[in-house]
């Protein structure tokens, strides 16, 4: 397929079944919202419960762990419903889980709102499992990932768009004397009927089938209802690059995640920004616009550019930029930290869609294997948590250099499909 083509194709899409695009698109931009506002959350709750980093980083171990302990049952689910009804729950969980905010700000609680984190997680683990495939398997594989990366640009307005939702309705809280855990109600009540009436309207929609109906390489006990871990293993094992996409989404979630968690903090250091969490929340659209305008950017790139050879490029700049926000001070750090989001922006759905080339009826396990490895946003955040609260918050990013190091490799070497692989697909 020639590069102009392959555009051409894609962006006929939108015309032809724009619908099924558009409406992806929107819930792509949903839970980039969600996950988002996380992040803001972070420093917000530290100051409402006097918390220290480590005892801050648990919003995101709670919010990521719900990927490790439901994305495989959900994968199996969803082979069974498939993609449109999976969306369709994934929306409605996430939004009990928003309207479980209402409580947990009443009581105060922090413990009840991890719990609200949790469930919102599930729902968003949800439709991780069923919209990335969903869209990987709307065309031709080789293009897999410029789709993937033009309906994550959705998500990146989503986390764009959060910020300034969290400089209207959260950090106003830290104005004043006594900061309250209430202000996070409205926000999360509105998300909630948006959540809701989307799921409603996507009931009633039907999207083209596109679900897989039987999983080859992976076993299943029927009365179970499980995935045998011999076979799990064993699909790991035969398909050497999605056992490396696994860790490389885990090692990116885990530097995203870390990154996205500290920097209002960051900038508002007296030594960086030396402004108020209000004013540092507003400069936080800029990491997250990068990130937006780096995978519209990358969907046209990658036409041109090989996709691994992008994300060579991105994680070399990305560490050069930490490198700086580390050994520097004042605007040049704050900058260098902004600039990363730029970066950030086509790893994850390009290791994901590197990852799942090529797997056939396997891919909706191999999606779920894949968010299995978004763990990595519960346990990374952790250890730089105890970082900085042992060596400070500004040399504890030195932590992302080892993602990188290791999405590199996998942009190098270890997205290649092994040769059994592919006598197994012409078979």
């Amino acid at each position: 397929m020639s590069q102009s083509n392959g555009i051409s194709n894609i962006l006929a899409s939108f015309k032809q079944g724009s619908r099924e695009l558009y409406i992806i698109s929107f819930i792509f931009f949903m839970w980039g919202l969600l996950s988002c506002l996380n992040d803001l959350l972070v420093p917000y709750l530290r100051g409402v419960f006097d918390l220290n980093y480590t005892q801050a980083m648990m919003v995101q171990f709670s919010f990521f762990s719900a990927y490790f302990l439901f994305s495989i049952p959900l994968g199996l689910l969803i082979n069974r419903i498939g993609y449109q009804k999976g969306i369709v729950l994934g929306l409605l969980i996430s939004a009990v889980g928003c309207v479980m905010f209402l409580p947990a700000a009443q009581l105060p609680s922090y413990t009840a709102f991890l719990l609200a984190l949790f469930v919102i997680a599930t729902g968003v683990c949800c439709l991780q499992v069923s919209a990335n495939p969903y869209v990987t398997s709307m065309g031709p594989e080789e293009t897999a990932a410029n789709r993937l990366n033009l309906t994550q640009g959705f998500n990146s307005l989503g986390t764009t768009v959060a910020p300034f939702i969290a400089s209207i309705f959260i950090f106003s809280a830290f104005t004043e004397l006594s900061p309250s855990a209430k202000e996070v109600q409205a926000p999360y009540l509105v998300i909630a009927l948006l959540l809701v009436l989307l799921a409603l309207f996507l009931s009633r929609f039907d999207l083209p089938t596109t679900t897989y109906s039987s999983l080859s390489n992976v076993e299943f006990d029927e009365n179970k209802q499980s995935v045998n871990l011999k076979s799990m293993v064993s699909l790991l094992c035969k398909h050497r690059h999605l056992m490396y996409g696994v860790l490389g989404i885990f090692f990116y979630v885990g530097v995203e995640v870390s990154i996205g968690s500290l920097l209002v903090n960051f900038i508002a250091d007296p030594t960086i920004g030396n402004m108020s969490e209000a004013s540092a929340s507003q400069y936080v659209v800029i990491f997250w616009a990068g990130a937006m305008f780096g995978r519209f950017l990358g969907f046209y790139l990658m036409f041109h550019v090989a996709p691994n050879v992008l994300l060579t490029f991105n994680t070399a700049l990305a560490s050069v930029l930490i490198l700086l926000s580390v050994f520097t001070t004042g605007q040049l750090a704050m900058w260098s930290i902004l600039l990363v989001g730029l970066c950030h922006s086509i790893m994850f759905p390009t290791v994901f869609s590197l990852a799942i080339i090529k797997l056939g009826a396997a891919t909706p396990q191999a999606s779920g294997i894949l968010c299995l490895a978004i763990i990595g946003g519960a346990v990374i955040p952790i250890f730089q948590g105890l970082l900085a609260d042992t060596v400070g918050l500004q040399m504890s990013l030195i932590l992302a250099l080892v993602s990188y190091t290791y999405i590199a490799f996998f942009a190098v070497y270890g997205y290649k499909p092994t040769n059994n692989l592919i006598k197994e697909q012409s078979v």
